[in-house]
């Protein structure tokens, strides 16, 4: 329990602040318990879906040091809650509207159906950066030459194989990107190749810093922080890709920028509890599949994000599929 004390005290000050919102719409306990569980279900949900989230982060996180944690746990969790939920969709909405900050913010406040449709506009671009990012995340892992602990044995070792081929993984996810940029309409295909290519270049250039900050004098306290930053703003890539997902959807649940900030806030806090958790009693290593499933599961969010371009496909669904990924790994661990 003492892993999800901040999370607590952050769903009671949630809840209270959404009791307060949802009694000023109408004035009425009905609108009041009509927010609160909306809030409740985009916690759920944001759970849910970073399961798997947690896991990854986990595996960088064991490597840092206990300040670098502090900060993912403090100044991450600014970043999640507040620069992914709440700064990024209005950025979304003055970049996209052609709009002020301040003008986005009214929009968001005032005429939440206006900043919902604009929002919702920059859907296909926002998958092509989230969905590019995770892919390479995924299958970089089983691209690995050093992995050794297989889960489905013959299909890792084959992609193990695959990733000895000079820069696969950015073949395939810029195969994969153009091949969904090809099926789309006309008018958004060339932006959302850039925003792929934006998420492979942004891979690419933090796991360029971190493998330089491990190879440059390890020893020397500069080298060390480096490394540390380098950690921190992989995870908080990581994150942001992975929310990407959440937000999109909270608008089946409501349009209001408050609502949905809470909710998914909430949620936000428990993965990063679970992350610590999951790092503090070396679970990973205890359960050796764990982190196959995690990745595994994670391939399975980028493909649904791309195919959710086409097709609707419910979040109960998406998040269905990363937990059966993580429970099939678990029983696996076990035997």
């Amino acid at each position: 329990m003492k892993y999800f004390k901040g999370s607590v005290l952050a769903t009671s000050i949630g809840l209270l602040a959404a009791a307060w919102i949802g009694y000023g719409q109408q004035g009425t306990i009905t609108s009041l318990l009509d927010v609160l569980f909306v809030v409740i279900v985009l916690a759920v949900l944001e759970v849910s879906l970073s399961f798997d989230n947690a896991i990854v982060n986990a595996r960088v996180l064991k490597n840092m040091d206990a300040l670098w944690r502090r900060r993912f746990l403090t100044w991450g969790m600014l970043i999640a809650v507040f620069g992914m939920r709440v700064l990024f969709p209005l950025l979304i909405v003055a970049v996209i509207g052609a709009l002020s900050p301040g003008e986005a913010l009214r929009l968001a406040l005032y005429d939440s159906p206006a900043y919902e449709r604009i929002m919702l506009t920059a859907e296909p671009y926002i998958i092509g950066f989230g969905a590019s990012f995770l892919f390479l995340v995924g299958i970089s892992y089983f691209f690995d030459a050093q992995k050794e602990v297989h889960w489905i044995h013959r299909l890792e070792m084959y992609l193990q194989k695959i990733g000895r081929l000079y820069l696969a993984e950015v073949m395939l996810v810029l195969g994969a990107g153009t091949l969904v940029a090809y099926h789309l309409p006309a008018p958004i295909q060339f932006p959302f190749l850039v925003a792929c290519i934006s998420g492979i270049i942004t891979f690419t250039l933090v796991r360029w810093i971190e493998t330089l900050t491990e190879h440059v004098g390890k020893d020397m306290t500069k080298s060390v922080a480096s490394a540390g930053l380098a950690s921190f703003l992989y995870l908080e890539v990581v994150d942001a890709s992975f929310s990407f997902d959440g937000v999109i959807g909270a608008f089946a649940l409501s349009n209001n920028i408050l609502i949905i900030a809470i909710g998914l806030g909430i949620g936000a806090f428990f993965v990063r509890s679970f992350t610590i958790m999951l790092v503090e009693r070396n679970t990973l290593d205890t359960y050796k599949y764990l982190e196959h499933g995690a990745f595994w599961a994670l391939l399975a969010l980028a493909t649904m994000m791309y195919a959710g371009l086409f097709i609707h496909i419910p979040e109960v669904i998406v998040g269905s599929v990363g937990l059966a990924f993580l429970a099939a790994s678990f029983v696996s661990s076990r035997r």
